[in-house]
């Protein structure tokens, strides 16, 4: 009998908890955590390593995301983050577990489609643009022991953004967030190591998933 009371309780207060319901002008703000994990392929370091591919280490950072709500069903989403990822050797690289690291910068801006904007659980979907920055990239030691000094570059990419996710709400401004993107991420890598020049092309494509909690303005 009092787990009927207690059950009967428990359903009374979700059923009383009033949706944040995003509409038109409103600002929605995210902190999320999230896990960056590439699928990543590449072609060959030519000309130096025939044979041999470049793998991408997974990464997990903190995420701020920002969304306006132009309708309310239509919001626009900025998300800022950088993760730190190893380039990890691959085929006749195989022996080094770190080529070089690198930090990354993927500044994305999505449009979103929010479904059921007054109910408690808002599905979403989007799709976007992503500027992917490279910064702080150096060679590992592994890899300067073995082949001398060496500078590494990265060029910087463009791409595109697939999204989707679902805000499920805790109070009247507060919510649960819950999201996946996939990030269109391709670079060239360029190791100088005297007057000698490696390259090799790599396809990052990041899956990132994220969990987090929300506000409402």
């Amino acid at each position: 009998m009092k787990t009927t009371h207690v059950v009967i309780g428990v359903l009374a207060c979700a059923a009383g908890v009033q949706p944040a319901i995003a509409k038109e002008g409103d600002f929605l703000v995210r902190g999320r955590a999230i896990l960056v994990a590439p699928t990543e392929s590449s072609g060959p370091v030519t000309p130096g390593f025939p044979g041999s591919e470049v793998g991408v280490s997974n990464s997990v950072m903190p995420e701020v995301d920002f969304t306006y709500m132009l309708t309310d069903n239509v919001g626009a989403e900025l998300i800022l983050a950088t993760t730190k990822h190893d380039a990890q050797g691959r085929g006749t690289l195989s022996g080094f577990d770190e080529l070089a690291s690198t930090w990354v910068l993927p500044p994305t801006l999505t449009l979103q489609y929010h479904f059921a904007p007054e109910g408690k659980v808002r599905p979403y979907v989007g799709a976007g643009v992503n500027y992917t920055i490279f910064y702080s990239t150096k060679a590992s030691d592994a890899l300067v022991t073995a082949i001398g000094a060496t500078d590494v570059k990265m060029d910087d990419s463009f791409g595109y953004t697939l999204q989707a996710g679902v805000d499920i709400d805790l109070n009247e401004k507060m919510f649960l967030n819950l999201d996946v993107k996939y990030i269109d991420m391709d670079t060239t890598a360029r190791l100088r190591t005297g007057a000698a020049t490696n390259t090799a092309r790599i396809s990052i494509d990041p899956i990132v998933a994220g969990v987090g909690i929300g506000f409402r303005f």
